[in-house]
């Protein structure tokens, strides 16, 4: 498997059969690479996730799902919503549910924030938001926990999954910070690899993983920490 991460919560997982692109957020994410640019991102893509609809998710997905034909995976809310701007192929689906999306399977699990889009200056609901499960043969398990608190019910994320790869929001304000974040980790689940994202972006969130590896202690061993736009293989 491998990962890219394009900053705040942008990432592409690429595995044999399928290239997934994850809350696509290039244009107008400060994080993004100047050398990038949103169709070499695009290139290649089969499969499109959104965690949930705030803008610095959705991102660039609306023109990425109309120039590729990617498959949009999110909640049915997402999904009528993508539809109704013109993206034709959608696989809607909601908390709990597990879907076959060919080359992998994959899981939409709680996540406790928010999801709504700003239109005219007023919010639209998207439902739900969700963290993301992606199961694939002949890899580890790999979670991307959305935007959310630490909850305890992230244990049963772990009893039913057994995730090894974590993809975790660190930033503080709108997300965990790097003690909660650090406690979600160790506490709840068993992970191989730990990637920190929705840091760094803007002003208000923490800039640095720096008090996130000292939180997880012991298990910072497992902390893989990704330049915007550099990849690794997990």
């Amino acid at each position: 498997m491998k990962l890219t991460w394009y900053g705040h919560s942008a990432f592409k997982i690429e595995i044999d059969g399928a290239c997934i692109l994850m809350d696509p957020f290039l244009t107008g994410n400060p994080s993004f690479p100047d050398s990038l640019s949103v169709d070499r991102v695009a290139d290649g893509v089969t499969h499109l996730v959104l965690t949930h609809g705030h803008d610095d998710h959705i991102g660039d997905a609306i023109e990425i799902l109309k120039t590729t034909g990617a498959q949009l995976t999110s909640n049915f809310e997402i999904c009528m919503w993508a539809n109704r701007q013109g993206v034709e192929n959608i696989n809607p689906m909601n908390s709990g549910g597990k879907v076959d999306a060919g080359p992998f399977k994959i899981a939409l699990t709680r996540a406790d924030h928010s999801s709504s889009k700003q239109t005219d200056g007023e919010a639209i609901y998207l439902g739900n938001p969700h963290g993301v499960v992606i199961e694939a043969p002949g890899e580890k398990v790999l979670y991307h926990m959305g935007d959310t608190d630490i909850f305890s019910d992230m244990a049963l994320i772990d009893e039913i999954y057994r995730p090894r790869i974590g993809l975790v929001p660190i930033g503080d304000r709108f997300t965990m910070g790097a003690r909660t974040a650090a406690m979600a980790c160790n506490r709840y689940f068993e992970f191989e690899t730990i990637v920190p994202c929705h840091y760094g972006t803007f002003a208000v969130l923490d800039q640095t993983p720096d008090a996130f590896a000292r939180e997880l202690g012991g298990t910072s061993g497992a902390l893989k920490t990704i330049a915007p736009g550099d990849s690794i293989d997990v």
